[in-house]
């Protein structure tokens, strides 16, 4: 299983991200099921975070572990964040990192990431995984936010 995979073809267990992603509707994007449960917005953006940690390791960015912690689960600024600029963000992220990894030879995948104490392999299956994990909590949010709205 790869990047392109998740993102654009057809994985194994169903729809692939964009697939998901392109067809929630935005108007339930900011909606939580519960008090102490994250939007769909905020799940989104909680990936993209992650997706730019991977890329910044990958392309040997600074990495800023206190803004991280900061953005992973954010407040979201209904000014700031829309579900369209987070997707074009996580996509964004994603072209980027892949384009990244195409340069990259597989002994690279042994190399320690910076800060953490295992090997980039660990954190691009790390990613994928995190990536499926959330797409299926989405997919559930927006199934119960579309039954509740017929």
């Amino acid at each position: 299983m790869n990047f392109n995979e998740i993102l654009n073809g057809e994985p194994w267990y169903g729809k692939s991200a964009n697939a998901v992603l392109q067809n929630i509707n935005p108007n339930f994007a900011f909606e939580k099921p519960s008090v102490n449960s994250h939007s769909l917005i905020e799940v989104l953006y909680h990936m993209v975070t992650w997706a730019e940690f991977a890329f910044d390791q990958v392309d040997k960015n600074t990495v800023d572990l206190e803004n991280l912690e900061k953005k992973d689960w954010r407040e979201i600024d209904i000014a700031e964040h829309s579900w369209e600029k987070g997707l074009e963000q996580f996509n964004k992220l994603h072209r980027q990192l892949i384009v990244a990894l195409t340069n990259k030879d597989d002994a690279f995948l042994e190399n320690k990431v910076s800060h953490r104490d295992y090997n980039f392999r660990y954190l691009l299956l790390g990613l994928i995984q995190h990536n499926i994990y959330h797409l299926g909590q989405i997919v559930y949010l927006d199934k119960l936010y579309k039954d509740r709205a017929i």
